[in-house]
């Protein structure tokens, strides 16, 4: 197992530990364990490419962990109302679509590797997330419109636009699909 993967397995148990602190509304806590998880996104990716450690693991396992990661925060967001339920449908459908478009490219023996509106996406929603979770979530940045507003709608913008980039690249595979 290499120094990535180990990062990224942390990552994905850090996912506990953040619903705990949520569950109590330690929002600081969590808001630091959210950080040191989000952190090692970079880390892992910086560690395998930096050591030719790349693997075929970590390729399926680190943007498993940041689904999860997002995911796990956008549901307790929902829970506590700073965030609405539209956007994690936003966020679900576009991350099915995408894993829908990898598994047919698989089936024709390609491989849809991450790309840079996939990589802008999770970048926003961690620091969506991130804001969200700071103490000042609730400022109100216009009347009736706050910070953890602004934060879910860049989410659901970003996602959106992240989703449709990746049809439109590979609508190709949309030809093949047809033809089975």
């Amino acid at each position: 197992m290499t120094i990535a993967n180990v990062v990224t397995i942390a990552r994905i148990g850090l996912v506990p530990v953040f619903l705990v602190y949520m569950g109590m509304d330690w929002r600081v806590a969590a808001l630091v364990i959210f950080s040191v998880a989000a952190a090692t996104d970079f880390i892992d990716g910086y560690l395998a490419r930096r050591m030719g450690q790349v693997t075929n693991f970590g390729k399926i396992m680190d943007p498993l962990a940041d689904k999860l990661l997002v995911l796990v925060a956008l549901i307790c967001f929902i829970r506590e109302g700073t965030a609405p339920v539209w956007v994690v449908a936003v966020v679900l459908a576009r991350e099915f679509l995408v894993s829908a478009l990898r598994i047919v490219a698989a089936s024709e023996g390609k491989v849809l590797a991450a790309d840079f509106s996939g990589k802008v996406k999770t970048v926003v929603q961690i620091f969506g997330a991130i804001a969200i979770l700071t103490p000042w979530y609730n400022i109100e940045l216009w009347p009736s419109f706050a910070l953890h507003t602004l934060a879910s709608w860049l989410i659901a913008a970003v996602t959106v636009w992240s989703g449709l980039d990746y049809l439109v690249r590979h609508r190709a595979l949309f030809k093949t699909m047809k033809q089975r």
